[in-house]
């Protein structure tokens, strides 16, 4: 029912691409009939004349524009997914497991693998020219298969699945994805899409910049044909996927059923593993210039924290007789090379960092974090803290010693007005702000000058970097913001804490640590503290100084002595 469906969409889509190809025509037709009248002396006198002409600058000009959106629509380059490709050489026991499922699926096996730093799974069609030769796979599995047929699309499979899930089952994860490539291989879906995502391109291009004017008429008139066809194919072809999805899950339900049940439970925990590695671990460390090598490897070390954690997980066995199976990154002969790779990409996708790595672009391991991110971050938000007390005109304590003190900030914090003879914040504000705001807000502005004065990253070189790397806007980076921006008075707590932590790691002998779930902690005697949030919130959202004082004295941090900066 599912591919019948299909069908039908792909043949809805089809029509409109007929109709609207008869209607470029029809002026042409015209044309044609009225020159054949009068050279057979049918259709005479002046009053054929002049429709003669018209109707013949109209066909042309009809022609002319029709052959324009055709062009643009058959040579612009649809977009493609960002990805790491694997080649079969670099994992065979991937591709065999792969070609395998296809065989007992009776369907094409995918053409190649990618991966994706994400935690989903689909199949691309990359046989747009843009895209580079495509490759036909005999029945054999060789690159050698009838030239005639169409290619097989592209198996995307996000990483952290290799990482995470066991040989079995990915397997089962993949069933209904490549059973996907039997629909794709039918004719009139194949052509659907292609007429689809050559729309889509041709949209996407009429709206680049940076065209003279005559272009941009030309273009934005090829635009508008576009977008009215994509409009009239919206609902066949949101029909036509969906009709091929769920071919491919009737198709797909005789392999490994029960086993994908089980596997469908780790591809949300996976999601919900790599969402917090990404926005708690990695996003401080692309903050400061470092990019995690190892995010993949970093997820299995999150999930088997979660599951210490979850006295559920602690007590079920099922768990840890899980992980003593074959994960499926073994598919692979290099993994440490593919999840490198697959690490540079989620920073270059979900924070814009350069493609390549460079002197102020480092990769880091896990074991160099606590010290060449936790401690630097600290210590960078509480150089910029201070710097922003200076501006303000604050001053230490006059009992303390000079230098950038715990104390100078706490005191400023807790004090509705500044101390002795620095001047008034809230008497410089036009909106009469208390320290706090005036802080934060002064805070803020600093926090994004600085990051606007950061040079934008740039793409590979020409004929450098991944092949896929030159099918996607560089200008659109990154392509999914982790967080949206943070306000004054969050970006404030960040500040006090790292200044707290930075005390208490010089006077206290605190380490920075690595939280797998939280991202950078501080640890006391070698455990983490959980205590500190509340307090320092207290100190930043009411002005109350008294929590954090005793959390200091509890732990025996001198907020009195200066730190070290970077």
């Amino acid at each position: 029912m599912g591919a019948q469906s299909a069908r039908s969409r792909a043949l809805a889509v089809l029509r409109i691409r007929s109709r609207a190809t008869a209607l470029a025509l029809l002026p042409a037709a015209a044309s044609v009939v009225l020159l054949a009248g009068g050279s057979t002396g049918h259709l005479t006198g002046g009053g054929w004349d002049v429709a003669r002409g018209v109707v013949s600058a109209i066909a042309l000009v009809v022609l002319l524009a029709a052959a324009a959106v055709a062009l643009v629509v058959a040579r612009a380059r649809p977009a493609v997914s960002p990805t790491v490709p694997i080649a079969e050489k670099t994992a065979p026991d991937l591709y065999r497991l792969v070609r395998d499922l296809a065989d007992r699926l009776d369907v094409p096996a995918p053409s190649a693998i990618a991966l994706t730093p994400d935690c989903d799974s689909w199949l691309e069609d990359r046989t747009h020219p843009a895209h580079g030769p495509p490759a036909r796979r005999g029945p054999d599995g060789s690159g050698s298969g009838d030239p005639k047929a169409p290619a097989a699309p592209v198996l995307v499979i996000g990483s952290p699945f290799l990482w995470w899930m066991r040989v079995g089952e990915l397997r089962a994860v993949l069933a209904p994805v490549v059973a996907g490539t039997g629909p794709s291989a039918h004719p009139d879906i194949a052509a659907a899409r292609r007429f689809i995502r050559g729309l889509d391109a041709a949209v996407a291009v009429s709206s680049a910049g940076g065209r003279g004017p005559v272009a941009r008429a030309v273009l934005g008139g090829v635009g508008r044909v576009a977008q009215l066809l994509l409009t009239g194919c919206r609902v066949h072809a949101a029909e036509m996927e969906r009709g091929v999805a769920a071919a491919a899950a009737e198709r797909a339900q005789a392999v490994d059923y029960g086993l994908r049940i089980v596997a469908q439970e780790q591809v949300g925990l996976a999601y919900a593993g790599w969402d917090r590695l990404l926005t708690r671990v990695a996003l401080p460390a692309w903050r400061m210039g470092r990019w995690p090598a190892r995010l993949d490897a970093g997820v299995v070390a999150a999930l088997t924290e979660l599951s210490r954690r979850d006295r559920l997980a602690a007590q079920d066995g099922s768990f840890a007789s899980r992980l003593g199976e074959r994960p499926a990154c073994d598919l692979l002969e290099e993994p440490g090379t593919v999840d490198e790779a697959a690490s540079l990409l989620a920073a270059r996708l979900f924070h814009g960092g350069p493609a390549e790595r460079g002197p102020d672009w480092a990769p880091v391991d896990w074991q160099e974090y606590p010290d060449e991110v936790v401690d630097r971050k600290w210590r960078a938000d509480a150089a910029r803290l201070h710097r922003v007390l200076d501006s303000l005109g604050v001053r230490n304590p006059s009992e303390g010693p000079e230098g950038p003190t715990l104390s100078r900030v706490l005191d400023h914090l807790a004090a509705p007005t500044p101390r002795g003879s620095a001047p008034d914040p809230a008497a410089q504000s036009p909106q009469g702000l208390d320290v706090l705001d005036v802080l934060s807000t002064t805070l803020a502005a600093e926090v994004a000058r600085e990051e606007s004065a950061r040079p934008v990253a740039a793409g590979p070189p020409a004929g450098q970097g991944s092949p896929d790397g030159a099918l996607w806007d560089e200008g659109a980076l990154p392509l999914f913001p982790l967080q949206p921006p943070r306000s004054g008075r969050e970006l404030l707590a960040d500040h006090v804490t790292a200044m707290v932590c930075c005390a208490a790691v010089d006077t206290a002998g605190a380490a920075p640590g690595l939280d797998w779930l939280d991202g950078p902690s501080l640890l006391v005697e070698g455990e983490r503290t959980a205590d500190l949030s509340p307090s320092v919130l207290s100190l930043v959202e009411d002005g109350d100084v008294e929590p954090l004082k005793g959390w200091l004295s509890r732990r025996g941090v001198r907020p009195e002595k200066p730190v070290r900066l970077v």
